[in-house]
């Protein structure tokens, strides 16, 4: 019977490994993906098969990195089979949910951070509940827990944050001086030069994490001087990368000026391989360590035939080979993961747009901290550009000098975030020093190191102008923020979740699962809703037309869409009221949100479709500019009403009386007209149906002026409710301006439509 529930145990820990290496592929795509979907050098599916392959080698590879699940955190020889079981089970659990989480947000995370306060974190609260129950001191935890190598892989990870953003920044700031962003027009020695550099280090890279995990690294052979081939990778170093050097310049040399390739394409395509080996070999441990060290652990216990309460699992501190075809089978796991998750880019995209060369859509809001870090590095330039001699600044400023790029017409293109130049120093810095952390023996975390990479260059690049800065440096302390969060809630989560396994043994094992399978499903579902509202058609497109009459044509969908959601948001206002229903009146609220953010997004956008108009043509551009204008005071009249109108539900207000919602559903039936045959005119093109609409101006604003006489008249002899009335006049006077919007903004189309078509010629 016990050996039938830890059979099960083992069965759910292999489901809950697969589902692991799904969520964490997604979360760590980000590492490799970036550098290469970023800068556009090479099409997205060669940059998708070459991550495949080396996913698929990194992880046959990475056999020698299974420990940190056995000994790395705790000594085993401390647990029981049992205690080791339970361990092992609110770690995997933990995981999943925290890292499918992060992926839900969008945000890059690390899975090593993530395994290894799992680890801690079950760990240390399996320890006190032994310690508590033979009566001992909670001191007597540090026994238990393998202090050396836990504050050794938390150190680590911590410097490596710090360093990885100092050295990225440093080598692309000499990078650029020496290239400029001029580069490929540059003498083809230079490129070649700099391809010798970049893949030289990218190839020991390559070596150290490749052939390192493999059964060879051990073997020693006498062309090498007798010693093994892990030993000579480490202690020959020098003479490798010089050798590489060597070759490397030479070979991207004759591939430049004989083959006529392009050398940081090239690097970009190795890199992007090296990174995505690097990954699987590394990170492989975060995903199937803790099912494999189970596994391997429950194979011991039951050939021992000993009580899993009695059986010592000092066996975790011996080195066990991890079977090839496991790591086989997790490999094809990442790699069809890789191909159909779109939580995988999703999380990309956050690290592509935080080192966006110019201006983007800013994700993040900009905080106190982050306009104090960017005075204090506007202080820092300032300072350093008045001491520097003026030729010197000159010529630096020269090398930094960003080349004019031509708008294209083509509107499915999208310009690169950052140039190649940028993307290889990315690859390059990043691999290494994730090589030198290995070959020192040194824990880091791969996301971590490929993200402060991406950020230094970034900022060394220049591409956090005074436009962007502040947005930027907020991104980066979120991600930042939710890395310390990561191991914050990892060690808790964990720590509380073996303490309900512990107590609740095999019923709270499969309660917890079930939690687990309906948070996930929960999350997905939301994923997937999230990802359709993001594409809805009612989402409003930027103006690309570079003539009145096609910003008139090309604008007339956005308006259709604004009139039809602003229709439907104060019906839903009205009636939220009317039925003092308090979900339909916050669901509004986001809704509003929603369309004035889409709104303000239109305004950013101006600077590129003002560039963008032909030279006879500049006049669109006022009339672009007024109607957004009119659409920005339609959204503010929509927020204002929303706004109130859930304030008075939400704080239990009394309700309006029969006849203020009498008159506020007449308004609103008028409106809802009005709406639809706008709506309509601007769907089917029929500007000039505008003119019966506007027609009945005139006679909405009548009614509107006799509603608010009318409360007036309540007021003085009826009314007792100050609130009521209050939110009753702002809904009238706010409505006034809504239509006053509106119809600015018809009248402007009307007007323009009528003089931009021109005269029928007479046969």
């Amino acid at each position: 019977m016990e050996s039938n529930i830890y059979l099960i145990m083992i069965i759910a820990l292999a489901v809950l490994a697969i589902a692991d290496l799904v969520v964490g592929v997604s979360n760590d795509a980000v590492n490799f993906l970036n550098s290469a979907i970023g800068s556009k050098a090479i099409s997205f599916k060669t940059i998708m098969i070459v991550a495949s392959v080396g996913i698929a080698c990194g992880a046959i590879f990475s056999s020698g990195m299974m420990e940190v699940a056995r000994k790395g955190i705790f000594n085993p020889s401390e647990f029981y089979f049992d205690e080791i079981m339970f361990i092992f089970m609110a770690v995997m659990i933990t995981d999943i949910l925290l890292l499918d989480f992060f992926n839900t947000l969008g945000m890059p995370t690390s899975t090593t951070v993530s395994i290894v306060f799992e680890l801690l974190g079950a760990a240390v609260a399996m320890a006190l509940i032994k310690v508590l129950e033979a009566g001992g001191s909670a001191t007597d935890v540090v026994e238990y827990i393998n202090t050396t190598k836990a504050t050794e892989i938390i150190v680590g990870i911590l410097l490596s944050v710090v360093i990885a953003f100092s050295i990225g920044a440093l080598v692309q700031w000499v990078s650029r001086l020496l290239l400029s962003y001029d580069f490929e027009r540059k003498a083809k020695w230079v490129g070649a030069v700099f391809g010798g550099v970049a893949l030289s280090a990218i190839t020991y890279f390559i070596f150290m994490k490749g052939i390192k995990g493999t059964a060879y690294a051990g073997q020693s052979f006498d062309l090498i001087g007798g010693i093994t081939i892990k030993d000579f990778l480490e202690s020959k170093w020098i003479p490798i990368v010089l050798v590489n050097f060597v070759f490397w310049s030479l070979m991207s040399y004759v591939l430049t000026v004989f083959a006529k390739l392009n050398i940081y394409k090239i690097i970009i395509g190795v890199g992007t391989f090296a990174l995505a080996l690097a990954f699987a070999g590394n990170d492989l441990v975060n995903f199937i360590g803790v099912p494999i060290a189970a596994y391997q652990s429950y194979t011991e216990w039951s050939m021992s035939g000993q009580l899993a309460s009695e059986f010592s699992m000092s066996i975790l501190s011996e080195k066990v080979p991890t079977p090839t075809l496991l790591l086989f089978i997790s490999g094809m796991i990442m790699v069809a993961t890789l191909w159909f998750s779109k939580k995988a880019r999703y999380v990309a995209e956050t690290e592509i747009n935080l080192s966006r060369e110019g201006e983007g859509k800013e994700r993040f809001e900009p905080n106190f901290l982050s306009r104090g870090i960017v005075r204090i590095g506007m202080g820092i330039s300032t300072y350093t550009s008045s001491v520097m001699p003026k030729s010197l600044s000159a010529k630096v400023e020269a090398r930094f000098q960003k080349p004019k790029i031509a708008l294209t017409k083509d509107k499915t293109y999208e310009m690169p975030a950052f140039d190649m130049v940028r993307a290889a120093v990315n690859l390059m810095v990043a691999g290494i020093l994730i090589s030198v952390a290995t070959s020192f023996k040194l824990p880091l975390s791969t996301t971590y190191v490929t993200f402060m990479v991406a950020m230094g260059t970034s900022l060394a690049d220049r591409a956090w102008g005074a436009e962007s800065a502040v947005y930027r440096v907020a991104g980066v302390l979120n991600v930042i923020g939710g890395w310390f969060g990561t191991a914050i809630i990892a060690f808790t989560a964990s720590g509380i979740i073996l303490t309900l396994i512990n107590f609740g043994t095999g019923a709270a094992i499969a309660i917890l699962l079930f939690v687990a399978i309906l948070l996930l499903a929960r999350n997905y579902i939301s994923y997937n809703k999230k990802s359709k509202e993001i594409k809805a058609e009612d989402s409003l497109r930027r103006a690309e037309s570079s003539s009145i009459q096609g910003v008139i044509v090309e604008s007339a969908k956005n308006t259709a869409n604004v009139v039809k959601r602003t229709n439907k948001i104060y019906t839903n206002a009205i009636d939220g009221l009317a039925k003092q229903n308090l979900d339909i009146l916050k669901k509004n609220k986001k809704g509003v949100v929603k369309l004035t953010d889409e709104v303000d997004d239109l305004r950013d956008h101006i600077f590129y479709f003002i560039k963008n108009l032909d030279d006879a043509s500049v006049g669109a551009s006022n009339f672009y500019i007024n109607i957004l204008g009119s659409l920005q005071d339609m959204t503010q009249s929509l927020e204002y009403i929303t706004k109130i109108s859930y304030k008075h539900i939400n704080n239990n207000h009394k309700k309006l009386k029969y006849n203020q919602i009498k008159e506020l559903k007449e308004i609103d039936y008028k409106l809802e007209h009005i709406f639809n045959e706008t709506q309509a005119a601007f769907e089917n093109h029929s500007f000039d149906k505008i003119g019966s609409i506007l027609s009945e101006k005139d006679e909405l604003f009548t009614l509107l002026s006799q509603k608010i006489q009318k409360q007036v008249e309540r007021t003085r002899t009826e009314e007792s409710s100050p609130k009521n009335t209050t939110l009753y006049f702002s809904l009238l006077l706010e409505t006034k301006d809504l239509m006053t919007a509106t119809m600015t903004m018809l009248e402007l189309y009307y007007n323009e439509h009528d003089s931009s078509v021109p005269p029928a010629t007479i046969s």
